[in-house]
């Protein structure tokens, strides 16, 4: 056995993977994650610096939605330092330690952004289902409770499946498929029992993934039937436009997890490529598109964006 492999199974350190083939090009590459990251955080820090300076938007919808930025802009800060370190040179390598705590963030911070798109959801069925009632069913004391069962729910859940990757025996070669760690990329290089890890954690994405999704599109089912009965063309125009934004949220959070998820279950076989792109597009579409997307769609959010950078409005 070569030192390389010697040392990639028995050591307690975990080879990242960037982009194979283009390790002399990575100066280069660095120039447009850069700006993503740079993007991610200025968008998403604008949303809520404009949500909260903004009286107008203290609203349930936009407490959602800063609840939404926040949880993008915590998956950018859990995956910057090994995405860039290894763009930038400076890291190669991540300790057991490091690759689970990072592990542990990734995943609950998709529960977490999974189950505010649910609440997202919840808020325009009430707004649009049962409008003379939605100031008094979604008050602040509630947006409150909500706000601490989804992080609750989010961090609680987990810790029992990545505590467990602690103990499991790595003896097969230490080489991560992507530039941050995965709980269900760390298990296959385990050669210990792993069926808790993989019920639990298939447990976990039915009961929080899934689960939201279908209540999602139980959700919008419902505002379709609701909107359809209105008699006015224009209103139910109107209304289906306030639900664009958080569709296209949806859209660009949930295609992504699918993707990657039948690539890890399906795709062992496929090219690295693959796996690398749909790893960076699962940790840095959504939080780099939902500002994007918010900001452009959301009329009050766009008006007060527009008076930030002083837009004149042609």
């Amino acid at each position: 056995m070569s030192p390389i492999s010697i040392f990639n199974v028995n050591s307690s350190r975990f080879i990242l993977t960037g982009f194979p083939g283009l390790e002399v090009h990575y100066l280069w590459i660095s120039i447009p994650f850069s700006s993503i990251y740079a993007t991610v955080f200025l968008g998403n820090c604008m949303v809520l610096h404009v949500i909260r300076t903004e009286p107008s938007l203290h609203q349930p919808m936009f407490y959602f939605l800063a609840m939404l930025a926040l949880t993008d802009l915590c998956m950018g800060l859990s995956t910057m330092y090994t995405v860039l370190g290894i763009l930038w040179g400076f890291v190669r390598e991540i300790s057991l330690d490091s690759c689970i705590a990072q592990s542990y963030f990734i995943h609950g911070l998709s529960f977490m952004e999974s189950s505010v798109l649910l609440a997202m959801a919840f808020d325009r069925y009430i707004a649009i289902c049962n409008p003379l009632r939605y100031s008094s069913i979604l008050t602040n004391d509630k947006i409150m409770k909500i706000g601490v069962t989804i992080l609750c729910r989010s961090s609680l859940l987990i810790p029992p499946v990545i505590i467990r990757l602690k103990f499991l025996n790595y003896c097969r070669p230490h080489i991560l498929s992507h530039s941050f760690c995965l709980h269900q990329d760390l298990i296959r290089m385990a050669c210990s029992d792993i069926r808790f890890n993989s019920i639990y954690g298939l447990a976990l994405v039915i009961s929080n993934l899934l689960l939201d999704a279908v209540l999602i599109l139980i959700s919008y089912i419902m505002i379709l039937h609701a909107v359809l009965a209105i008699a006015s063309r224009e209103e139910r125009i109107k209304s289906l436009q306030t639900c664009v934004s958080h569709i296209c949220a949806v859209s660009v959070f949930y295609i992504p997890i699918i993707g990657l998820t039948m690539v890890h279950r399906f795709g062992k076989h496929l090219s690295p490529w693959v796996h690398v792109l749909l790893g960076n597009t699962y940790i840095l579409f959504p939080p780099l598109m939902n500002p994007i997307i918010y900001s452009i769609k959301t009329q009050q959010i766009r008006r007060r964006v527009q008076r930030l950078f002083n837009f004149k409005k042609f």
